[in-house]
């Protein structure tokens, strides 16, 4: 089957990659060509987004441009309550397991714990720049990640 099929959501990093230069506008954009019929969006990405923007212009440019896009064709992954709960059971099996300080424990960490599991619950592949931290998640609760930038048949 052709990996075009595959459903996929971009982590918050992407975006911030492909806002930055052109080579990254370049990449975002080649994605978002060839798998726009399969990209989702998390509201846990969009919330990470938002969060950023430093103007009101900033935020206008990124509802019009990045979020209205998803909203419009229904492809927003909200994580279920199922999730949350999940979250806060998998965090304390990373506190008891490898002793995680769950006060030292950035909030992106944690935002990227529900980010995973609602990818999960979701059947969509993650892509993401910090495989290292997703592949500590995913020993716990194997989910579907892969690095920038996949193509139609890798």
């Amino acid at each position: 089957m052709p990996r075009a099929e595959r459903k996929y959501a971009l982590d918050t990093n992407c975006f911030i990659h492909g806002f930055r230069t052109p080579a990254g506008v370049a990449e975002l954009q080649q994605f978002h060509r060839l798998f726009a019929p399969f990209e989702y969006l998390s509201v846990v990405v969009a919330q990470e987004l938002r969060a950023g923007t430093r103007t009101a212009a900033d935020r206008r440019k990124l509802e019009r441009h990045v979020l209205a896009p998803f909203v419009r064709t229904n492809r927003i992954l909200t994580p279920s309550p199922r999730a949350w709960h999940d979250s806060g059971d998998l965090l304390s099996d990373l506190v008891r397991r490898e002793g995680l300080e769950l006060g030292r424990v950035p909030k992106a960490f944690a935002n990227d714990v529900l980010l995973a599991l609602s990818c999960r619950e979701s059947g969509v592949a993650l892509v993401t720049e910090h495989t290292r931290d997703f592949a500590r998640i995913a020993k716990l609760a194997p989910f579907d990640f892969v690095a920038p930038w996949p193509t139609p048949y890798s």
